[in-house]
């Protein structure tokens, strides 16, 4: 029997890949990253994300993606670049971050939980020194 071509399997199915809402009488959530997709050749990649109250991430640049940020439930303050006034993050705060520039995320007194979308990124290669990939 010759196995099945991708011609001949079933397209793919949408389907719900999680709940990003805690139950109302759960526990409080630890921070880190509690979801992102699992599947090889996914586009495009996501994180959920949870901050502790008072957590952050630090400031940094990403150089090579835009990045879709959407805050999920609590809040805090988005940090940017030198000089640049910090801007409150609310539930619903739907935020692009354009690939170069800085930014860093505060969580408020309720914790911060966000999804982040964008591009995957290419897998690393190991080469011969000087090659390039």
């Amino acid at each position: 029997m010759t196995p099945p071509s991708a011609h001949d399997s079933e397209p793919p199915e949408p389907r719900v890949l999680c709940d990003a809402r805690p139950p109302a009488d759960a526990p409080p959530v630890p921070a880190g990253v509690p979801w992102k997709p699992a599947e090889s050749g996914r586009q495009p990649d996501a994180n959920l994300v949870r901050l502790a109250p008072g957590g952050r991430v630090a400031p940094h640049a990403e150089a090579d993606l835009d990045v879709l940020l959407y805050v999920v439930s609590g809040g805090g303050v988005l940090g940017a670049g030198t000089g640049d006034e910090p801007r409150p993050l609310a539930e619903g705060a739907t935020v692009r971050l354009p690939y170069g520039s800085t930014r860093s995320i505060g969580a408020g007194e309720d914790g911060l939980t966000h999804l982040t979308v964008h591009r995957r990124r290419p897998g690393m290669r190991i080469g011969r020194p000087g090659e390039v990939s």
